[in-house]
């Protein structure tokens, strides 16, 4: 029996190109496409990085990408990292002083404890930190990992090279240009919830609380989760920043874990850069982005 030469191109093609890249599986330029419609008048620089199983995507995926408040993913995890190391009870109480308790800056835990010191679990501090997007619950855990450039080793360490951090959010708050000092590229942060998904940089109880808090994350509602079923279990963190005297927004950001019901978990980030788009349009953005690459893998059958 022969086989025609457009049969077996066919078949080497199919069996020697990487699994994730596979042309009857996995049609990223289609996807690519969809976005790039979703963006066509939009005046503002957007990366997406997406992997499901062995499959991974990209678009305007770059190192320069300012994190804002996802990079508290980054902090929570090497703070939990040394925690575990030191077998933490992550029920012990953490004396929290008025002078950890920035004024100008987004922080819920401050609103509830006005200029007194307070007692608060490392696991509520935690939770405020993911879930309420807390900056000085943030800092203070940044204090506790060692200092920001140790967060930045572990993240190295961990092989999370496509990153840099070196501010805290008192930093960012001091000079709005600092924002864009704590960059990454886009597939750097989905590898970083990947593994961290795995349990290969924490376990136990510690990966129990990163997870459980990023599901219960209560900001930017409007974004990734807006663009999913609500019967769609999503663990995220969002980041959004103030704007420049020209108008333009520094940052507004998504990135998470999407539970697909008997299927594999759905890593995602998708990010905005120096956008002259409103709030809402930028939110409405992301919302759309997530909707189309969850449409896509849910209808394309790996």
């Amino acid at each position: 029996m022969t086989i025609s030469i457009r049969l077996l191109l066919s078949l080497l093609i199919f069996f020697f190109l990487p699994y994730g890249l596979r042309a009857d599986s996995f049609k990223g330029e289609q996807l690519s496409r969809k976005i790039s419609r979703i963006l066509r008048t939009k005046q503002v620089e957007a990366g997406v990085a997406m992997q499901f199983g062995p499959h991974h995507f990209t678009y305007h995926d770059t190192s320069d990408y300012p994190l804002m408040s996802v990079f508290k993913i980054h902090v929570a995890l090497t703070a939990l990292a040394k925690m575990e190391k030191e077998k933490t009870d992550l029920h012990t109480s953490w004396l929290i002083t008025p002078q950890q308790m920035e004024e100008n800056t987004y922080s819920p835990l401050r609103d509830l404890h006005p200029q007194q010191p307070f007692h608060i679990s490392i696991e509520e501090l935690l939770r405020y930190c993911l879930s309420e997007s807390d900056n000085n619950a943030c800092d203070i855990l940044i204090a506790y990992a060692g200092g920001i450039q140790a967060v930045e080793r572990q993240i190295h360490e961990w092989g999370i090279r496509d990153c840099s951090l070196t501010e805290t959010e008192a930093d960012m708050h001091t000079d709005i240009m600092n924002c864009y000092k704590n960059r990454s590229s886009l597939s750097s942060v989905v590898e970083l919830l990947v593994h961290a998904y795995q349990g290969k940089l924490i376990s136990g109880s510690y990966q129990t609380l990163f997870e459980q808090a990023l599901l219960g994350t209560v900001t930017g509602m409007d974004k990734m989760r807006s663009g999913l079923p609500a019967r769609i279990a999503l663990g995220h963190k969002t980041g959004s920043s103030d704007r420049l005297k020209d108008g333009r927004k520094i940052g507004d950001n998504d990135a998470g874990i999407i539970y697909l019901p008997h299927k594999a978990p759905l890593f995602l980030a998708v990010f905005l850069k120096n956008s002259s788009e409103t709030d809402h349009t930028n939110a409405r953005l992301i919302a759309r982005i997530t909707q189309t690459v969850y449409r896509f893998v849910k209808k394309e059958k790996f």
